[in-house]
């Protein structure tokens, strides 16, 4: 690497940065005081009189997304994230159409819960996709989050406060979301949003009007009705089993129990034909397999992974990414041998084998898995991010850099790539294209002070108009993140 040329960061050895992972409960804590720095909102004319307009549903929608992003870490596996959009998709067909698109993303935590913002963006966490049983349980909460959005439910709480600034009014979201009706939800949103956090808590007439929109758009997509009665049902248990620990989703969404029994009564009212609907599972187990072993507490999915039988290929490639994630060098290599030989035609074993043979250093391996993956299913962007790193170490640059432009087109918050396509053209001696993607590194791993010293270093070394225009357009994301921080 040139000596103008320097990143003091150590190499990231996962998909995520490490310094994403902090705990929520230093997320939110202080988002309404931040807010108050910010320019009071305005609303279209006529807000005044109570409206809250659809650009002003959007505009709210955007900041809340930035907020989310910025303060919580984010799943970028297209496997599991593709894998939750094609459900919003299909449900997004059948719902009345709506003046903004539904965006979707996965949090990286164990909690049971998930949201839809005004402006239809959704989160899901892994904790959610961990504790359903069925695709359609999961289906099921979305469509009942994709219809507080529709019937515009937090929209017409807005339109009875008062004028406040757009980050308190996307912090008291945020509060609400996560939980903001117990005491933890509250202290995450701060105190000057408690009021406003309880005043955009759903109702007992929006959580009826979502159950009965949701279930029109659960069977209108062909998922199994009872998916919804389902996934409410194992939100309830948990809450007895867990005794005081109450599901996040719970807290959000009070009444389950009388909830549940209206939803069963609407699905006795389907047509024999809809209630007798049978589950498709298969992709859905997959992704719940590779959150487990990735992201799940290792103790609990250790002893789920080493109950399966040996013929259980699914649960061989579980075992094998859980021992690589402890570290148990010999015993995941073995477990990978496994999976592959149980289901040599399945582009994920292969995915998951290249990968580890290249981080512990087992190149040609490595190449010969990771082409495969590729030649199998060339939307996986995570098998091209790791074939891009090789084609690089083995001198093929041009190469390389055409698949990191394929992944960034599809994963442009993704912090990790950013960071070893940065690092690959500074040693190429682009300097300021180096510079730039290691700013948009620290900038989407929330790394604050390291942004501004990369993004000066870029700034030195400008040379043409289109540098320039490059780095405006990076100015434009990093001025959205410091808002929230």
């Amino acid at each position: 690497m040139p000596t103008r040329f320097r990143h003091s960061s150590a190499p990231r050895t996962g998909w995520f940065s490490a310094r994403l992972r902090g705990a929520l409960a230093l997320c939110l804590c202080a988002l309404m005081l931040l807010g108050q720095a910010l320019p009071a909102f305005a609303p279209s004319a006529g807000a005044f009189l109570g409206d809250f307009t659809v650009k002003d549903e959007v505009e709210l929608g955007k900041k809340f997304n930035v907020l989310i992003k910025a303060r919580l870490p984010l799943v970028e596996d297209p496997e599991v994230k593709e894998y939750v959009r094609s459900i919003v998709e299909r449900l997004k067909a059948v719902v009345p159409p709506q003046p903004f698109d539904f965006e979707t993303n996965v949090l990286m935590h164990n909690a049971v819960n998930a949201f839809a913002s005004p402006g239809g963006y959704i989160f899901v966490h892994t904790g959610l996709l961990m504790a359903m049983e069925h695709e359609s349980e999961v289906a099921g909460v979305l469509a009942h989050e994709m219809a507080h959005v529709t019937q515009r439910h937090i929209a017409s709480r807005i339109e009875k406060s008062q004028r406040i600034t757009l980050l308190s009014l996307a912090g008291a979201l945020a509060g609400a979301f996560m939980g903001g009706g117990s005491s933890k939800g509250a202290a995450m949103a701060g105190s000057l949003a408690a009021g406003q956090t309880a005043m955009l808590n759903y109702s007992r007439i929006d959580e009826a009007d979502a159950d009965q929109a949701g279930m029109q758009y659960l069977v209108a997509a062909g998922f199994r009705p009872d998916g919804m009665a389902g996934a409410f049902e194992k939100l309830r248990r948990q809450n007895w089993s867990t005794g005081t620990d109450v599901p996040a989703y719970l807290s959000t969404h009070p009444n389950i129990t009388e909830r549940i029994s209206e939803v069963r009564l609407r699905v006795e009212q389907q047509s024999a034909s809809v209630r007798n609907r049978q589950d498709d599972d298969e992709r859905f187990r997959r992704v719940q397999l590779l959150v487990r072993a990735r992201y799940a507490d290792a103790a609990i999915a250790l002893r789920t992974f080493e109950q399966a039988k040996p013929t259980d290929c699914m649960s061989q490639l579980g075992l094998a990414i859980l021992y690589s994630r402890l570290n148990r060098i010999g015993e995941a290599t073995a477990a990978f041998d496994r999976a592959l030989a149980c289901n040599p035609k399945d582009q994920l074993v292969w995915r998951e084998a290249g990968r580890f043979h290249y981080t512990k250093g087992d190149r040609n391996r490595a190449a010969q898995m990771l082409q495969r993956a590729v030649l199998m299913n060339s939307r996986d962007y995570m098998a091209l991010f790791f074939y891009a790193r090789l084609l690089f170490d083995a001198g093929q640059r041009n190469e390389a850099y055409t698949y990191y432009k394929e992944v960034l087109r599809h994963l442009p918050e993704d912090s990790e790539v950013h960071d070893y396509y940065g690092r690959a053209l500074g040693m190429d001696g682009q300097v300021f294209k180096g510079y730039l993607h290691l700013a948009y590194s620290a900038l989407y791993s929330n790394e604050k002070e390291k942004v501004e010293q990369l993004r000066d270093k870029a700034r030195a070394v400008i040379r043409t108009p289109e540098d320039q225009a490059e780095l405006e357009r990076f100015d434009t994301r990093y001025q959205e993140r410091k808002a929230v921080w």
